[in-house]
């Protein structure tokens, strides 16, 4: 059992099973005196030893991974995956890594869950044996081979060798009640890892734009995952803020503020400050030397020169502050100058180990694959991005011991990346086997016009502005509504706002693929219908309604969930629990590929799947005359709970904060 996505009931029927035949085994050789004293019995007294050895193995490890496991919310599909590469090892013992493939059934007549590896296993054999032998006939031997287990009712052959899947519905309402008594926990995933994200990365003096939002909400929803299912997150913001700019910007303060070492200079525009240094340095050739000797001074650490350089600093920062407060962003500042001193040691290295060539009196590494290579230093004796960037790597692997260094940056930083993390691996500091080293690249961002968002001069947009302009377009639609005159309290009135506006620009930004440019549309974004966070944010509220109005608080819920079971007979109940019960695989996928559109995705399954339930299945039955509640359906009212737990953990990961009113 290496992975630790197994159905952990199913392993514990295994081990439970082999510790019975082991005591009857024990019990066996007792009987034949293994435990008298005769020679001859030697052989059979060391067989006992190691029985009582396994024996109390097996018992020690059950009792760790029950006690690990029992709040774990199990993974179906990867429980079917062990069970059936159990099957198929039974079935084909000699076989080297035959194809495992369990997915969802896409309808009903299917089935739950269809394994569908008998084709490749047919191919397989065919490939390396030369036996044509058919998909079918490999469905039917795999089938005898199912070991006992807590989660199939049955399994059907369809056509040329589908194996169909039927789950126990005593197996998945106790799945549900178990979410409803533990809350929604994460799937067992292994030991804890150390992961490193970086992402937002905005540059100092200059203010954060669209192009920001992509990284700093992608970043900020895989840091969540990460830390739900258990994993230790260092989330990194690799700020701008080293370099030559600074020499212009410090140049332009010393000319406008003269006494700025001694009174707090008022740049209330950082933005314009920098252009204006910029033309500065374009067009005066006396004030471009002075900005030079001002980086000089800069790096030798000059003492006047430091504290003008954390000026500017820091009213970037008190600005970027705005930006992650309104999208609940945390994140550690460790910008360029935190590696500054790290960078001689990374050139000296690549030297020490040969791989630096002097080109036209610059420093560079050639990376095999790579027709570019990377510059390490300047010829005027500067480094660059690139040294900066090596010497990130490097702490990131060496002294946070990261496990796995996620890079959420734009796709066009994609080689520059991938040059920067196979020189990284060239020189020994990981091993890809061993650490995962990934860069979540992500498209652009574009207008309705389809193309780069901008505004109406060309100029980026601005973030602060995208926000307050989302705040305006929530509060108008909520008023559009007339939720302002009876339905909700000003207090609510303006959570709401809060949370439509900045949980619709997420949502919209999320539920797109990462890896493609996408439209920015404030209007599909405040549609309250289809795929959207307005659509899913209402559906939240609606759901934990039903059992306010029903006059059942948290408390009865909680009673119920312990002591009722959980009816799955009608059709509509039961494709509601297992939707629910998908959730631990959702996630599993996203930990693979980094992809959050596949969470939003399955949050809109279950909100339109819950739909389906609500219209067919009473939760609460009226009396049609008075209005008076007859008769409350307590296992219908736990799965309107069961629902809206997981789509609040969903929502929780993907950033979105949602109210219990709308």
């Amino acid at each position: 059992w290496s992975s630790r996505n197994y159905c952990v009931t199913t392993q514990f029927s295994f081990q439970e099973n082999e510790i019975k035949l082991l005591s009857a085994e024990i019990e066996r050789l007792k009987n034949f005196g293994c435990l008298g004293v005769s020679p001859s019995l030697e052989g059979l007294r060391d067989e006992n030893a190691k029985l009582k050895y396994r024996l109390n193995f097996l018992k020690k490890s059950l009792q760790e991974e029950r006690s690990k496991s029992t709040k774990s919310m199990i993974n179906i599909n990867s429980c079917l995956q062990e069970i059936f590469g159990a099957a198929i090892q039974a079935a084909y013992p000699d076989l080297e890594n035959p194809p495992l493939v369990v997915t969802p059934s896409q309808q009903p007549k299917f089935g739950d869950y269809q394994c569908n590896s008998a084709m490749g296993i047919s191919q397989l054999l065919l490939k390396t044996r030369e036996q044509k032998v058919s998909p079918r006939e490999i469905a039917e031997r795999i089938v005898k081979n199912i070991p006992a287990n807590e989660c199939i009712e049955k399994v059907e052959i369809a056509g040329p060798g589908f194996i169909n899947v039927h789950l126990r519905k005593d197996f998945v309402s106790k799945q549900l009640s178990s979410l409803l008594i533990n809350g929604v926990q994460p799937p067992a995933i292994g030991k804890r890892k150390k992961v490193v994200v970086d992402f937002s990365s905005p540059n100092i003096a200059k203010e954060m734009h669209v192009g920001h939002l992509r990284s700093t909400i992608i970043g900020e929803s895989m840091c969540r995952l990460f830390e739900f299912v258990g994993y230790d997150v260092l989330r990194l913001n690799h700020l701008g803020d080293w370099g030559t700019q600074f020499g212009m910007l410090i140049a332009h303060l010393q000319d406008k503020f003269p006494d700025y070492l001694s009174v707090s200079p008022p740049i209330g525009d950082l933005q314009a400050f920098y252009k204006e240094s910029k033309q500065r340095f374009d067009t005066e050739e006396e004030f471009k030397k002075r900005a030079y000797q001002c980086v000089v001074l800069l790096q030798s650490k000059n003492p006047d020169f430091i504290k003008a350089w954390n000026l500017i600093c820091d009213v970037s920062r008190r600005e970027f502050q705005k930006i992650y407060n309104c999208l609940d962003i945390t994140i550690i500042e460790r910008g360029e100058s935190f590696y500054h001193e790290m960078m001689k040691d990374i050139v000296k290295e690549f030297e020490d180990k040969g791989f630096v060539q002097v080109d036209d009196g610059r420093k560079v590494v050639f990376v095999p694959g790579f027709a570019v290579p990377l510059t390490i230093m300047k010829s005027d004796g500067g480094y660059t991005y690139d040294t900066s960037d090596l010497a990130a790597l490097k702490h990131r692997l060496c002294e946070e011991k990261g496990d796995i260094l996620i890079y959420v940056v734009d796709s066009g930083q994609s080689v520059h990346l991938q040059t920067v993390f196979a020189a990284g691996q060239m020189i020994g500091w990981y091993d890809p086997k061993v650490t995962r080293v990934a860069h979540a690249a992500f498209g652009v961002v574009l207008g309705e016009d389809k193309k780069k968002f901008k505004t109406r001069s060309g100029d980026s947009v601005r973030l602060i502005d995208l926000l307050e302009e989302g705040l305006k377009r929530a509060m108008d639609k909520l008023k559009d509504k007339e939720r302002d005159k009876v339905v909700l309290t000003p207090e609510e009135l303006k959570a709401a706002q809060t949370s439509v506006a900045f949980g619709c620009i997420k949502y919209a930004d999320l539920s797109h693929n990462r890896l493609n440019d996408y439209v920015f549309s404030f209007d599909k974004m405040l549609d309250d219908r289809g795929n959207t966070a307005a659509y899913l944010l209402y559906a939240f509220t609606r759901i934990r309604a039903i059992a306010r109005l029903a006059n059942i608080d948290e408390q009865m819920l909680r009673k119920a969930a312990r002591e009722e079971v959980l009816v799955l007979d009608h059709e509509k109940e039961w494709k509601l629990g297992k939707c629910i019960l998908r959730f631990p695989e959702i996630l599993q996928k996203i930990l693979e590929d980094l992809l959050l559109h596949t969470l939003c995705d399955y949050l809109y399954e279950l909100a339109t799947t819950f739909t389906e339930f609500y219209d067919s299945c009473y939760c609460v039955e009226k009396d049609r005359q008075t209005g008076q509640i007859v008769k409350v359906n307590m296992w219908r009212l736990l799965l309107c709970e069961a629902t809206a737990t997981v789509m609040a953990k969903g929502f929780d990961i993907l950033g979105i904060k949602p109210v219990q009113r709308m």
